[in-house]
């Protein structure tokens, strides 16, 4: 592992000083490009114009006219806490401008598969819905639309996927990396196109005489969910999403947020008048995602679109047992796949093991709703592209594998996996996704080619240097910011993808270590000739008596009393 640290350009820490910005807060914003204050203005008035996200007014139109013909709306979402929070959003969002017709449909992941496909464009069709709308999802469902259409649907295509070679023949489109749109924010969550579309929407009913600036419902209520889709689905934290996600959590800590969402603080053991980014991705958001990987996405999405306080403790109740199972699974799968993983590891010319260049496992007995998280538990281990199998549990398709995939930098996963369909036809039956991220389906025989083709592409793709994991900091942090006060200034601000939370490195002294709960390891160190607890989660291999280590600052409390600790991320030995 290698600590770097990043470029900090002191005359844009010096402006942003002089405007008033706080010295650490001014070091940090400019090492992560901001350049000006008003960069950092999170007020509404500030976020991108509806209008120039292709799409939006058209669809404006579409839906306005749909409800002044009361036709009924089924919106068709997508399984992840990005498609339920968006579902979530189009349901009480349509709902609060005036629709009286409004319901949604959420494909099971084993049976369904992902997205809207023929079947699930018949289910809506049964229903007696007039138009069909998709959220978080749609952008490569070509057949799908084309179902829909064929069975007289309407049909709304709002995604923030990239699209694939042809796009479908739907009533409207609404994505960001559609050609020909110039939204500035390519990295906008499904949850925030589906709030766009509503802007355009209310904008359009407006001009119709439905309602004025005076009259108009507020929509800034549906921000609290924007916020969390947002950042549980790992978006690059541009300006506009984080101005999303910055008006989302000032709401929360406000107290004002739906139901659901004050319910999965509670049963997550966070506190809403102090929230963070961090309960959003590591809090709120796997407990949602626990129901569409174990069981069904309908009560995550209940959950968020409940107003009974009640009702909505109950469903964060069970989300939070579903979560733990959940943990449970992950857990033996991710011992057994850390077995695969080091089984594919070779000898170097110098007797040293080390893995492919990219690694492929699947076990028989692996939960296809659990792979993702696998995968990405593998590839922080060993830094390298990782795809985890499992058999599909679709009904007669129990040949058929289906994998996910996360990646490390420098590797675009989704153009990987092209490369490897076009050296191997027949060897991917579907693939899509990020460059950071993606999905695909291989037959059981093929998965040995499937690995061997995977892991060369990553050896043609990857220089040595990138396969050598590398963390990324903020450098020393000054003895006077060591306090507790900054820790909370810190946690308030808006970090995550793309805007990486504050890290800072050091060479400090370990005085002594031990082992907690079997696989975390306590530290007591001693930073600039002072003593300071450290905590390193999920780590258990033994610290040297000097080392340079990488952490994020943080605040531990017990029996009342706040004390400053480090989270330590990595060692450089």
């Amino acid at each position: 592992m290698k600590i770097i640290a990043r470029e900090i350009p002191p005359r844009t820490v010096w402006a942003l000083e002089q405007a008033g910005v706080h010295p650490l807060l001014a070091r940090l914003f400019a090492a992560r490009g901001v350049m000006a204050k008003d960069e950092l203005d999170d007020g509404l008035a500030r976020l991108l114009l509806p209008d120039t996200l292709r799409g939006t007014r058209e669809a404006a139109v579409l839906l306005a006219d749909a409800m002044a013909q009361d036709k009924r709306l089924c919106i068709v979402a997508d399984y992840d806490c990005d498609g339920a929070t968006a579902c979530a959003v189009g349901v009480r969002g349509l709902r609060l401008l005036g629709a009286k017709h409004v319901s949604y449909l959420v494909p099971d992941r084993v049976v369904d598969g992902y997205g809207l496909t023929p079947p699930i464009a018949e289910r809506v069709a049964d229903s007696g819905a007039d138009m069909l709308i998709t959220v978080d999802n749609g952008i490569a469902s070509v057949e799908g639309v084309a179902a829909a259409k064929a069975r007289g649907l309407q049909v709304l295509v709002t995604d923030h996927h990239l699209p694939g070679p042809e796009l479908p023949v739907a009533d409207v489109l609404v994505n960001p990396n559609q050609p020909g749109c110039d939204f500035e924010s390519k990295s906008i969550a499904g949850v925030g196109v589906m709030f766009y579309v509503l802007l355009a929407l209310r904008s359009e009913l407006r001009t119709r005489g439905v309602f004025d600036v005076a009259t108009q419902p507020k929509l800034d209520a549906l921000l609290p969910l924007v916020a969390l889709g947002t950042v549980a689905d790992v978006v690059k934290l541009d300006a506009n999403n984080r101005r999303l996600v910055a008006q989302g959590l000032r709401r929360i800590r406000a107290g004002a947020m739906p139901a659901g969402v004050a319910a999965l603080f509670k049963a997550a053991g966070r506190t809403a008048s102090a929230a963070t980014t961090f309960d959003f991705g590591f809090a709120l958001g796997p407990r949602i995602n626990a129901a569409g990987r174990l069981a069904d996405m309908t009560l995550g999405i209940e959950c968020l679109l409940t107003d009974d306080a009640g009702r909505a403790d109950e469903l964060a109740r069970m989300l939070d047992g579903i979560n733990r199972e959940r943990r449970d699974i992950e857990g033996g799968m991710r011992d057994q796949a850390l077995l695969l993983a080091e089984s594919l590891f070779a000898t170097d010319g110098e007797g040293v093991e080390a893995p492919p260049a990219a690694i492929s496992v699947f076990d028989a007995n692996f939960h296809e709703g659990v792979v993702g998280i696998v995968a990405s538990r593998i590839k922080d281990r060993f830094h390298r592209p990782t795809f985890v199998f499992a058999a599909s549990g679709a009904p007669g398709k129990e040949q058929e594998l289906k994998g996910s995939g996360r990646s490390i930098p420098g590797f675009h996963l989704r153009d990987a996996l092209d490369l490897v369909a076009k050296r191997h036809p027949g060897v991917l039956l579907r693939f899509g996704g990020h460059a950071m991220a993606a999905g695909c389906t291989v037959a059981r025989e093929h998965f040995k080619t499937f690995e061997q083709a995977l892991a060369q592409v990553a050896g043609e793709w990857l220089a040595a240097s990138a396969l050598t994991r590398q963390i990324e900091t903020d450098g020393p942090i000054a003895r006077e910011y060591m306090r507790i006060d900054l820790v909370d200034t810190l946690h308030r601000e808006v970090w995550g993808q793309g805007f990486a939370p504050p890290t800072f490195s050091e060479e400090v002294e370990v005085v002594s270590q031990r082992l907690v709960g079997e696989k975390h390891l306590a530290l007591k160190l001693r930073h600039q000739g002072q003593p300071i607890d450290a905590i390193w989660f999920s780590h258990t291999e033994p610290l040297p008596p000097k080392v340079k280590l990488a952490f994020r600052l943080d605040a531990d409390e017990w029996q009342g009393v706040r004390r400053l600790r480090f989270l330590v991320e990595g060692a450089e030995f």
